[in-house]
């Protein structure tokens, strides 16, 4: 499967690359929302793990770029949010921006792993 990682820590990027690669996932990391954006117009990615608050864009945003351009143009990519707020608003404003679903930090591994199997429209 091919993974984006959008997330400004680099530690947690680091980890979530490194796990998913061990795994025989093609993965890839940015740091900030407008790379997410520009890497998913050059990329096929499968699967996208995007961290909410990020720098220059984030992830709310970008996940809006992202599904504005599938409206236009077809198809369904997986977001899933990096989180470090669980409150209902929060999650809530995750799933409106078109975000799929989310993932709280600090990261739970075998969540993070289930997230990967399940079906998304």
């Amino acid at each position: 499967m091919r993974i984006l990682i959008a997330e400004d820590d680099p530690t947690i990027r680091q980890m979530m690359v490194t796990l998913l690669r061990r795994l025989d996932h093609d993965c890839h990391g940015v740091d900030n929302g407008r790379k997410a954006v520009e890497m998913w117009e050059q990329g096929d990615f499968d699967f996208i793990f995007m961290d909410v608050q990020m720098p220059i864009m984030d992830g709310l945003s970008a996940t809006r770029a992202i599904r504005e351009q599938e409206a236009a143009r077809g198809g369904h990519v997986p977001i899933i949010a990096l989180t470090a707020h669980a409150m209902d608003e929060d999650k809530q404003q995750c799933l409106v921006a078109g975000m799929d679903d989310y993932l709280s930090k600090p990261i739970d591994l075998d969540l993070l792993l289930s997230l990967l199997q399940r079906s998304y429209p």
